[in-house]
């Protein structure tokens, strides 16, 4: 059996062979992930528009989280399960962002991931402190979308880029054992990989990450709804389930499905008692 991934397997991956994340929100999806290979399985707060068909992702709570955290976990993947800390759970006191964190890790998660850069140094020196591995998340920080004026590139210019840079430094020394870019243009990207000691995600981030991460979803081509530039379409899974779910919708109009063969039938004693005709069935099959 492979050996289960870990945050010190993470960390440990700086600079060698490019980590793979991938979203995931539930088992069959989970499954799917693990078999293809992946370290990383992340139950990302984007599980509110993935999944849940919201807007953005400041609708989920800790509940929720818990709720899909829990399903993939029982998949009993290899690889790491990382839950996202959703909006508002870590940002009123570092008491109440340990709480909510040891929920997530009850109910299958070996660790969290939250967005923000130096502000967020004491929640992650306070969840270390517990015992719980943190992921950090800089550049685009969906949950800060209305502060931020949308879903924008971020570091593009010289003070913002080192602001990036900055957050990365500070986030490694309060103890997370690697970090997600996210929207930030190449060059800052390849400055922060080089910079930070832990290891680098990137999601429109470029190639000079230590690792990449998409949702399972976009890549698989589930969900065909307008893509980011950074993703890329593995498959075209929602087009092939279309396709046989209108299948199966004509054979049914046509009572084509199911046929006798993938029917249930009485015993030959139960029914002549029954006085059920036979030949019947075998017409209408």
């Amino acid at each position: 059996m492979a050996q289960q991934v870990t945050a010190p397997t993470i960390r440990a991956g700086k600079g060698g062979t490019p980590l793979v994340m991938v979203t995931a929100y539930d088992a069959p999806t989970a499954r799917i992930a693990d078999d293809a290979g992946v370290d990383v399985i992340l139950v990302g707060d984007s599980v509110a528009m993935v999944v849940l068909g919201y807007e953005d992702t400041l609708q989920v709570t800790v509940a929720d989280m818990a709720h899909h955290v829990g399903a993939v976990a029982r998949a009993r993947p290899r690889a790491m399960v990382v839950a996202d800390l959703p909006w508002l759970s870590y940002h009123l006191s570092t008491d109440e962002a340990v709480r909510n964190a040891a929920v997530l890790v009850r109910a299958g998660a070996a660790a969290v991931k939250l967005e923000g850069g130096r502000a967020r140094v004491p929640v992650v020196q306070a969840l270390v402190d517990a015992q719980i591995p943190v992921m950090g998340h800089l550049g685009l920080t969906p949950q800060s979308v209305h502060a931020l004026g949308g879903y924008r590139v971020q570091g593009q210019q010289v003070d913002a880029a080192r602001a990036v840079l900055d957050d990365a430094r500070a986030l490694a020394d309060a103890g997370c054992f690697a970090i997600v870019l996210e929207c930030v243009p190449r060059e800052v990207a390849r400055l922060v990989t080089e910079e930070a000691p832990v290891p680098t995600i990137g999601i429109g981030a470029g190639p000079d990450c230590d690792g990449q991460v998409l949702v399972l979803h976009d890549l698989l081509g589930l969900e065909d709804r307008i893509a980011p530039k950074f993703v890329r379409r593995y498959g075209a899974v929602k087009a092939e389930a279309v396709a046989a779910v209108a299948d199966y919708a004509a054979d049914v109009r046509a009572r084509a499905f199911p046929s006798d063969t993938e029917s249930y039938h009485l015993s030959d004693d139960v029914a002549a008692a029954l006085g059920v005709d036979r030949s019947a069935s075998s017409r209408t099959a």
